[in-house]
């Protein structure tokens, strides 16, 4: 395992949102080119293991719309009392990650709302993408930034916004090793799919596939380098170096990035052109991480 944490190697810590994930941006973006469109909109609703239902029902009560989520059962209930807090109404009953989306789209018809997905959306992906414009604003020449991938929204964004201003940097994403079917669609250049609930601890990422936008991005146009995969074990252990030495208080789903590059499944970078790795969310169960740290 890696243990240089400060040479050619710098993080994007986006549990710091007001969310605690980086799903605001596309979230923001998202609903206000909505509003823009069509103005008269009842409301919106999504399916989300909880990031990005914090973060759309966030921005739906900044313009003034109900927000209604669709959350799978045994999700960490911080992140639901979050959607609650910033007044999305809360479906779990009957809800899994199997069916989530269906459940969704049904309310959508039946409740006249508009559905905002949670990655397989180009205004979500537009929004994520500023996380690799304010990247390149304090790290002109990354060798690599490093992105977590479940849909595939964020690092499709951060593609995008790479290819066009910063190509030589590789995109790099990281998923865990029960959850790979990402890397497989890349690596076999055809869409694949989990065929089960994923086993993992980084809940963010259980996304039975990337979205169609999503591969056109990633595999279509070759914008995505690589997509590395790492074990729970590694997981946790990467949980608990971000706890204890960067003092930073990220969710299992953000950690993926750490345990890629304590691992070396990504490049090490240099002090001119570093390796950057996404934090992507600080949104967790106290009792999970108090188990692990003390583990």
């Amino acid at each position: 395992m890696r243990t240089d944490l400060a040479a050619g190697l710098m993080v994007k810590p986006e549990s710091l949102q007001i969310t605690g994930s980086f799903k605001a941006r596309g979230a923001f973006n998202a609903v206000l080119s909505l509003v823009e469109r069509e103005p008269d909109v009842a409301g919106v609703v999504t399916h989300s293991s909880g990031n990005h239902g914090q973060a759309l029902a966030c921005a739906a009560r900044a313009a003034g719309l109900a927000a209604t989520i669709v959350v799978p059962e045994g999700v960490t209930p911080a992140k639901i009392a979050g959607i609650r807090s910033f007044g999305g109404v809360v479906v779990t009953e009957g809800v899994t990650y199997d069916n989530r989306e269906e459940i969704a789209e049904d309310i959508a018809r039946s409740q006249g709302l508009r559905l905002i997905h949670p990655f397989d959306d180009w205004d979500v992906v537009h929004g994520a993408g500023t996380i690799g414009l304010e990247i390149l604003e304090d790290v002109p020449a990354p060798g690599a930034l490093v992105v977590p991938v479940g849909g595939g929204g964020q690092i499709s964004g951060v593609a995008l916004a790479l290819s066009a201003l910063s190509p030589e940097t590789a995109v790099i994403g990281v998923e865990p090793d029960v959850a790979d079917d990402a890397a497989r669609s890349l690596h076999a250049g055809t869409m694949q799919a989990l065929t089960s609930d994923p086993a993992t601890l980084a809940e963010g990422v259980k996304s039975k596939s990337i979205g169609d936008r999503n591969f056109e991005v990633i595999v279509s146009n070759g914008l995505v380098r690589d997509i590395v995969t790492v074990s729970e074990a590694e997981l946790e252990d990467a949980l608990r170096v971000a706890w204890t030495r960067l003092k930073l208080a990220i969710e299992p789903t953000a950690a993926l990035t750490l345990a890629a590059y304590l691992n070396g499944r990504v490049p090490p970078g240099t002090a001119e052109h570093p390796t950057v790795i996404i934090l992507s969310g600080g949104n967790f169960d106290p009792g999970t991480v108090a188990a692990l740290l003390s583990a």
